[in-house]
């Protein structure tokens, strides 16, 4: 039996199950977008309640879950639960709903990602969605009021990066219903629909859309150019908001899922690890047989021709291969792999201008589409063929999908803990991935290895950047110089991400925190049970129990541990 099985063993022995389901059918409650990419569509009809009198109360009710679990290391369901509740309480003091969007997602845009979860099948289930497009003005008209809050008090994004962010409040406001993200629900009605139904439910979308949901995204969009970006904060880091440096030291320690973490520390771990990384891309460099400098070598990179697809169609097909391929070798490294399969996508073209390279969407049990790996097929001539194979990696499998597929199927789990994605643990896995290809013999040229020791490279810059913005004053400018001098991502990628990092701080720290700790465990186990290491082992114990702070991750692999030292048989009985 393997130890992941054992860990699990500890669900709900002893505990009154209906705090967590409390706890979860709350939650969904209050937000009916995660209830619908969770699977449940109870509330498929409404949208979220974001004002400030809801935001305040919410907190209240989390304070008196958190007031009912049980004491630390008494359960696993108790202490994750404890982790999501005390960070929630921690960041609420500083009200973050004031700024309800980042550089590439935000309250504008939440209804086009819930459509693709969202189940239609039926005229109830186009009824509810009706309802939905009628309640999303209202929705809008509370965040801009929350705007309007964040403006009075300094509490906004940098005006700095709101030229490239507004692009994604224009794309939402289109001339006709008939050509909105949102109609596309209506293209194709199901067969069960006669006629009659199919004319009517077009006619009411058409009417929604026109008169009420696309005049709403106009107004925010009007409100965004003309209200919110001149009056923008002309500072950068989220230590120049209001107790900024302790809002972002509660960040870094919620990212990182470490209370240990601090901004100086993590930073200068980043520094260290860039000057790792910086000595291993010069040995493939040499393996390359290129003649030149670093820069050089980053130049012929980011303008060779042979490196990039000349159509979407080519870049698409490319990276279906790679996670096709990937596949196949799974079974020598995982003992557990899901029952749900999931797509390569393109990234939607209505955000792919300020959009990363790619992204994992997750797809709950039941749901009409599988798991979706998104590429971005946006500027070709910045979509490097090099770097494909990590995205894919770490986008798809042994990455994104297979951790979150996995978490879906926790047996005997409370359903809070199959959604629960802590970053560092979420991220750090997606970059263990990347680098467990290598074992996988996934990079076949010089040129995808260092595609991947880029990668690498790109998440250590962020811990320094990301600090560095935050906490220590640098400026956009020289953001951009030390992660565009230090990595291959194209000018394009630099400048979208490090616009993602100002305006969404601290989540940049994950990636190396998380594969850092990963990598730690595993060395470990390895050291301690030497021929007895099982790599399936190790990682169904990562995975089988879903996501996890970074301090939990570490107590499960040493129980792993012993648990497989006290089943070796000794000497006497061989």
């Amino acid at each position: 039996m393997l130890a992941a099985c054992l860990i699990a063993a500890s669900a709900f022995a002893g505990e009154a199950r209906s705090l967590y389901d409390e706890y979860w059918d709350y939650e969904l409650q209050q937000n009916p977008f995660q209830a619908t990419t969770s699977g449940d569509y109870r509330f498929n009809d409404r949208v979220p309640d974001a004002s400030e009198t809801a935001q305040r109360t919410r907190l209240r009710t989390l304070g008196e879950f958190a007031s009912k679990l049980d004491a630390p290391g008494k359960s696993l369901n108790a202490d994750i639960l404890r982790f999501i509740l005390e960070h929630e309480l921690a960041l609420g003091q500083f009200a973050p709903w004031r700024i309800p969007f980042l550089s590439d997602a935000g309250f504008h845009m939440d209804t086009g990602y819930v459509v693709s979860s969202t189940r239609f099948e039926n005229l109830d289930d186009y009824r509810d969605y009706l309802a939905r497009l009628e309640a999303l003005p209202g929705y809008l008209e509370q965040n801009r009021v929350n705007m309007l809050l964040g403006l009075e008090a300094g509490f906004t994004q940098p005006r700095e990066i709101m030229d490239n962010i507004l692009v994604s409040f224009d794309a939402q406001v289109t001339g006709s219903a008939e050509t909105h993200p949102l109609y596309a629900p209506f293209r194709n009605l199901p067969d069960n629909l006669d006629p009659e139904q199919q004319s009517r439910l077009r006619a009411q979308a058409r009417r929604v859309l026109d008169e009420k949901v696309i005049p709403a995204y106009a107004e925010i969009r009007d409100f965004m150019h003309e209200r919110y970006l001149p009056n923008a904060r002309t500072t950068l880091g989220a230590s120049e908001l209001p107790d900024g440096e302790a809002y972002y030291a509660a960040l870094v320690r919620y990212f990182t899922t470490l209370n240990s973490a601090t901004p100086d520390s993590v930073h200068e771990r980043g520094l260290r690890e860039v000057a790792r990384i910086r000595a291993e891309m010069a040995d493939v460099i040499a393996d390359t047989g290129f003649e030149g400098d670093f820069d050089a070598f980053l130049d012929f990179l980011r303008t060779a021709p042979q490196f990039y697809a000349e159509t979407p169609e080519e870049l698409l097909m490319r990276a279906a291969w790679i996670a096709k391929k990937t596949d196949g070798r799974l079974p020598a490294f995982f003992g557990k792999l899901p029952r749900q399969p999931y797509s390569v996508e393109p990234v939607p073209a209505e955000i792919a201008p300020n959009y990363t390279a790619g992204r994992y969407v997750p797809a709950p049990p039941g749901a009409p589409r599988g798991g979706q790996y998104w590429v971005n097929t946006y500027a070709l001539e910045t979509r490097s063929l090099y770097q494909l194979v990590a995205l894919s990696l770490h986008e798809g499998v042994p990455g994104h999908h297979l951790q979150g597929a996995l978490a879906y199927e926790i047996e005997d789990a409370p359903e809070f803990r199959k959604q629960f994605y802590p970053h560092a643990y979420g991220e750090g896995w997606g970059l263990y991935s990347e680098k467990l290809g290598v074992e996988m013999g996934m990079y076949e040229t010089p040129y995808d290895h260092f595609g991947r020791l880029s990668y690498e490279m790109w998440r250590a810059c962020r811990l320094v950047v990301d600090t560095g913005i935050h906490a220590k004053g640098w400026t956009r400018q020289q953001a951009v110089d030390y992660l565009a001098s230090n990595t291959a991502l194209s000018m394009h990628e630099v400048g979208t991400e490090i616009d993602r990092y100002i305006a969404w701080p601290g989540q940049a720290l994950a990636y190396k925190i998380g594969e850092l700790t990963i990598w730690d465990l595993r060395r470990e186990a390895e050291a301690a049970l030497g021929d007895a290491f099982d790599i399936r082992d190790f990682h169904d114990v990562v995975l089988t129990s879903g996501g996890v702070p970074l301090d939990i991750l570490g107590a499960m692999v040493r129980q792993y541990i012993a648990d497989t030292l006290e089943s070796r048989p000794t000497a006497a009985s061989r």
